[in-house]
């Protein structure tokens, strides 16, 4: 038969395994959750940036069309303005 002692001390020894697991679940849960915040931070991040990106080539391609349209425009006022024997 168990002595006095070593009941008090399997019983202390299955609460410290039982505050143990429950730790380690909990430690896992907040590393989850950690991880999912880091994740959606860094999406938001990158959304942000390809966002910023989008409008500057938008901005680029539109800087773009304007200066094809002036160069068209030049190019045909230039060659009404050439003498009717040297047109290309």
């Amino acid at each position: 038969m168990a002595t006095r002692t070593d009941r008090f001390l399997k019983a202390a020894v299955r609460a410290a395994r039982r505050a143990k697991q429950w730790a380690d679940r909990l430690l896992e849960e907040t590393q989850r959750q950690a991880e999912s915040d880091d994740r959606r931070r860094r999406l938001r991040q990158t959304l942000t940036k390809t966002g910023r990106v989008l409008m500057v080539a938008g901005r680029a391609a539109l800087v773009a069309g304007v200066a094809a349209g002036i160069v068209a425009a030049r190019a045909d006022r230039r060659r009404q303005n050439l003498p009717s024997g040297r047109g290309r």
